[in-house]
C-alpha cells in the first residue's frame, strides 16, 4: 500500500486526555481526585505527595500502554522520528485521502464535504458523545463530528483479531470516515429517529444496516485507492480479513460466552461486513450502499 503518496490532513490531532488528573499511569477522573484530597486531609498528608505516589505506581502501566507494532517510517519523510509520529502520519495521510475522495464524491452530488476531525488518544479523551476508552475501540461521534482513535487499537486488529497490514488499519479509519458520511447526508437522524420507541432487537437491526453502510462507504474510498494504483491485491485481502475479523459472529464466539446470540449483533456478521465492504470496493458507487433498502444483508 502506497500510503506515503496519499495527501496528509491538517484534521488529526492529539487528546490531552482530558478528564483525567493527568498524573502518570494511573489517569483519575475529577470524582476519583477529590475522594484522593479528602482522604489526604482527614489523614493529615499533603494531597500532591498521595497523587505523586499514585504516578510512580502506574509509570510502568503507561509505558506498557504505549508499547506498539508500528508500520516503518515513510523513506525521506520529516518528521517522522517515533514509533507514534510514524503511526500518526499514516493516519494522517490516510484521512487525507479520504477527505480527497469524499469531497469529490460531494462534488459530483451538488453537496460539499465538511472532513471529521481525528482525535488521536492514550486511554481515555472526552467527547460529546461520553468517554472515549482504549476498550471502546476507535468510533465516530456525531455530536461533535471526530473520529476518535487509541492508536493501541491497530496492535489488537494485528495480533488478537489476526488482520495484521496497512490496508487493514486504513479499513478502520475509512469505515469511521463512513459514519461521517452518514452524518452529512441525515442517514444517521433517520436512523435514530427510527429508533425512537423501537425494541430493542429492532435497533440492533437498524445499527447492523448503518455500520454495514459505513463499511460499503469504506470500500468506496478503497476502490478510488485502487483505481490509482496505491493498493494491491494483497492490500484488497488485508481489508477484507479486518472486515471478518471484527463481525458480531467472529467477535462473540471468541468471547468468554463462546456462541452466537444473532438478535444482540449491533455491526453484522463477517459474510455481512466483507459483502458491503466489497460492494463499494468493486463498484466504488454510493447507489450500491443502500443497506437500508437490501431485502437480505
Amino acid at each position: 500500500m502506497r500510503w506515503q503518496d496519499f495527501r496528509r490532513s491538517d484534521n488529526v490531532e492529539e487528546s490531552s486526555d482530558s478528564g483525567s488528573s493527568g498524573f502518570g499511569g494511573i489517569h483519575l477522573g475529577i470524582g476519583g481526585v477529590i475522594i484522593v484530597i479528602i482522604v489526604s486531609l482527614l489523614l493529615g498528608k499533603n494531597p500532591l505527595d498521595i497523587l505523586a505516589l499514585l504516578s510512580d505506581s502506574g509509570a510502568p502501566t503507561q509505558t506498557q500502554t504505549q508499547t506498539q507494532t508500528q508500520a516503518p517510517a515513510p523513506s525521506g519523510q520529516p518528521g517522522a522520528t517515533s514509533p507514534r509520529d510514524e503511526q500518526k502520519e499514516f493516519v494522517a495521510r490516510v484521512l487525507g485521502d479520504t477527505e480527497d475522495v469524499w469531497t469529490a464524491a460531494f462534488q459530483q452530488r451538488g453537496g460539499r464535504y465538511q472532513p471529521p476531525k481525528l482525535v488521536l488518544f492514550r486511554g481515555q479523551a472526552g467527547s460529546a458523545c461520553g468517554l472515549a476508552s482504549t476498550a471502546t475501540g476507535p468510533f465516530y461521534c456525531p455530536g461533535d463530528h471526530d473520529v476518535y482513535l487509541d492508536l493501541t487499537f491497530f496492535q489488537e486488529l494485528s495480533k488478537r483479531f489476526g488482520a495484521p497490514g496497512d490496508f487493514a488499519r486504513a479499513y478502520v479509519i475509512a469505515h469511521e470516515v463512513g459514519h461521517h458520511v452518514q452524518n452529512q447526508l441525515g442517514l444517521m437522524a433517520q436512523v435514530q429517529q427510527k429508533g425512537v420507541g423501537a425494541s430493542d432487537i429492532a435497533r440492533n437491526a437498524l445499527s447492523v444496516r448503518q455500520e454495514l453502510q459505513a463499511d460499503c462507504f469504506a470500500g468506496i474510498w478503497g476502490h478510488s485507492a485502487q483505481q490509482r494504483g496505491l493498493i494491491d491485491a494483497k492490500d484488497v485481502e488485508s481489508g477484507i480479513a479486518a472486515a471478518a475479523a471484527v463481525g458480531d459472529d467472529r467477535l462473540q464466539q471468541r468471547s468468554s460466552r463462546g456462541y452466537v446470540v444473532p438478535e444482540s449483533f449491533t455491526h453484522g456478521t463477517s459474510a455481512q461486513r466483507v459483502r458491503w465492504f466489497k460492494s463499494g470496493l468493486d463498484s466504488g458507487d454510493m447507489r450500491r450502499c443502500d443497506t437500508f433498502g437490501a431485502r437480505e444483508l
